[in-house]
């Protein structure tokens, strides 16, 4: 259980990361798609570094449910977005890391959690 619980964790923290780091970086396809929602460019940087910011603080176990709060945040903005662009695909994708970095909270939130 604990190793599944690890790779999940690395997949949340690189997923959180790139994304973050992609929007940063003001990568086309993001401005573009982004931008159609109303986000400007210095909006979709701080999308972004908050994003960063959630998944840097995800590996340590004392910043872990931060970390996952603001992680499971910007995913459900991304969520909603992606939801009104009609990306059924991407957006299944989303809400599944979502669920998965609940129940991330759920475990660090535990006292007696090995996690």
């Amino acid at each position: 259980m604990r190793i599944a619980f690890l790779v999940i964790l690395a997949i949340l923290i690189l997923l959180a990361v790139s994304s973050g780091m992609t929007k940063i970086l003001l990568m086309q396809q993001d401005v573009e798609f982004f931008g159609r929602y109303g986000f400007s460019n210095p909006a979709l940087i701080a999308f972004g570094a908050v994003q960063l910011v959630g998944g840097i603080l995800l590996p340590f176990k004392k910043t872990r449910f931060t970390g996952a709060a603001i992680v499971a945040s910007t995913f459900l903005v991304s969520l909603v977005v992606l939801m009104m662009d009609g990306n059924i695909p991407v957006s299944i994708v989303t809400l599944i890391a979502t669920l998965l970095l609940l129940v991330v909270m759920k475990l660090n939130w535990q006292s007696d959690s090995k996690f």
